[in-house]
């Protein structure tokens, strides 16, 4: 893992496991800033904030908002879209032009139309994909749009906003790359 080679990660989740092989080809410096946050643990516990049907289940937001804030300034430059955002893919999300950090989202649907904005797929999952579509999506768009949690209150109190105002999220247990059989 973590050289240009394929590999394979289990999400075991509230809902159950997915599995998601990572392409580094496709987009090389996500597939590099996926790993380091696996090999940190970085995944474990974050909840699926943002989960709209027919679109996107967003995620990767720390549960702890001192871990977030230091992950916050550590942007990564843009990889070009070799790729489409089609059902089942795993993409960075942005707030603009080389602004990539720690959120990401797997495609509900296939949204071609993201390929254009500069959204980079670097995995896609293999198995599982009912599980992912099984997140709970009851709160809809976040705040100020929806009913769902405020990204800014995420960032700044982490889980304990989540719990407290969203209990119903789920969320990942741990992320782990699985052996080669």
């Amino acid at each position: 893992m973590g050289d240009s080679a394929d590999y394979t990660v289990r999400f075991e989740t509230s809902k159950g496991n997915f599995d998601v092989l990572i392409h580094p080809d496709w987009a090389p410096l996500g597939a590099a800033r996926f790993h380091d946050l696996v090999e940190e643990g970085f995944l474990n516990d974050v909840r699926f904030f943002r989960v709209l049907e027919n679109f996107v289940a967003q995620f990767g937001i720390h549960p702890d908002p001192k871990v977030a804030q230091t992950w916050r300034s550590k942007v990564i430059q843009d990889d070009p879209a070799k790729e489409s955002n089609k059902r089942g893919t795993l993409t960075f999300a942005t707030s603009g032009p080389n602004s990539r950090t720690t959120q990401m989202f797997i495609n509900f649907a296939d949204n071609a139309f993201l390929d254009s904005m500069g959204f980079s797929p670097f995995g896609e999952i293999t198995s599982g994909m009912d599980v992912v579509d099984a997140l709970y999506s009851g709160y809809g768009e976040g705040a100020p749009q929806g009913n769902g949690p405020e990204q800014g209150r995420i960032q700044s109190e982490g889980n304990a906003y989540l719990k407290k105002e969203f209990p119903e999220l789920d969320h990942v247990i741990k992320v782990a790359p699985v052996k080669p059989s």
